[in-house]
């Protein structure tokens, strides 16, 4: 059975293409429900005219797909609780020269 430190490995693979950092580091997966041959990700995105939503949601997808391939995958993209950078691990702030 796939666990939740096995789904964030893989979301850290998931980098976002106009900062540079992946989608964990910057505090964009708020949660993670493992149920039976189901993962649903609840995150969001820095912005919400984010013009790569579909390619990031999609990436998502197939990462955690190819943890088990018998896993359905379902992300959640949500607005609220909007995303800031204090959102962020303190590794991604100090590669953005935040700390």
């Amino acid at each position: 059975m796939i666990n939740e430190e096995q789904v964030m490995n893989a979301l850290r693979s998931v980098i976002d293409p106009e900062i540079g950092l992946n989608i964990v580091d910057l505090g964009l997966i708020y949660d993670i429900i493992i149920e039976e041959a189901m993962i649903t990700v609840t995150m969001t995105l820095t912005t919400p005219g984010c013009p790569m939503h579909s390619s990031i949601t999609s990436w998502v997808e197939n990462q955690l797909k190819a943890l088990d391939p018998g896993y359905e995958v379902f992300v959640n993209l949500v607005w609220e609780p909007k995303w800031t950078p204090d959102k962020m691990s303190d590794e991604a702030k100090r590669q953005l020269g935040r700390l």
